[in-house]
């Protein structure tokens, strides 16, 4: 980085304006590329799902808490793991501060992991979420949605392609869903892999720095958040909102 072309403000001004010509681009194709995405043709959601959460029992209409469209994040936590997924924790972290600005848009938010009720609130004990997160322990949600896999399976697929069983049960994504007048439960849009990138703001700011992400091996660097030198455990209990 000391080794930067540093020119005057008139040169650098000029390179600028050219850069944002570029970024100007992207940002359209961006709304181009949205627009698209809610034109995609939908899927009736008939099976029945049932989850475990705070509450009792719930069904996947239940998770709608009232709103027409409903945002899972299929968070990585299994049966029996000491702590979530590194990578999901970061994105919930980012996550939080947008739950009251979803609901103004008609959209309810909800975590799903496959680990059983009592695990996962453990873990969101010590995380300090208020988003709401229920089990889909015993259910086929998950393995329908292609982001849990069963052991021995010599194929999966993930990311809209059959892969070789990656070695772990439990994979990321986010699926998007709407309810309409008639109650009918719509699947729209999932995405997996890079495709949550978005939801890391974190990233924005390091893309903006000179540094960039500056890593050598994806997100080896990140930690959860009590994680961190210096960071403490959350002590405090995190319920969610009950009446969301």
């Amino acid at each position: 980085m000391d080794q930067h072309k540093v020119v005057t403000r008139e040169e650098w001004t000029a390179a600028r304006k050219a850069l944002l010509v570029k970024e100007k681009e992207l940002t359209r194709l961006n709304d181009k590329l949205a627009a698209e995405r809610r034109q995609l043709p939908w899927v009736r959601v008939d099976k029945p799902y049932t989850f475990d959460t705070a509450e009792g029992k719930a069904t996947l209409a239940d998770l709608f808490n009232g709103r027409s469209q409903l945002i899972v994040q299929h968070f990585m936590l299994g049966p029996g793991w000491d702590a979530g997924c590194v990578g999901c924790s970061f994105g919930s972290d980012h996550i939080e501060g947008a739950l009251v600005h979803l609901k103004q848009r008609d959209v309810s938010y909800v975590r799903i992991s496959r680990a059983p009720l009592a695990e996962i609130e453990a873990y969101n004990r010590r995380m300090g979420w208020s988003a709401r997160w229920v089990s889909s322990f015993g259910s086929d949600f998950n393995y329908d949605f292609n982001v849990s896999f069963r052991e021995g399976d010599a194929k999966v697929t993930y990311n809209y392609a059959e892969i070789d069983y990656p070695g772990v049960t439990e994979h990321p994504g986010f699926s998007i869903f709407a309810k309409n007048e008639q109650g009918e439960i719509l699947h729209t849009y999932s995405t997996f892999g890079r495709g949550d990138e978005a939801t890391l703001v974190t990233y924005f700011f390091l893309d903006l720095t000179p540094k960039g992400r500056d890593e050598k091996e994806g997100m080896e660097w990140v930690k959860r958040h009590d994680e961190y030198e210096g960071t403490t455990k959350a002590s405090s209990c995190c319920a969610h909102e009950a009446a969301e």
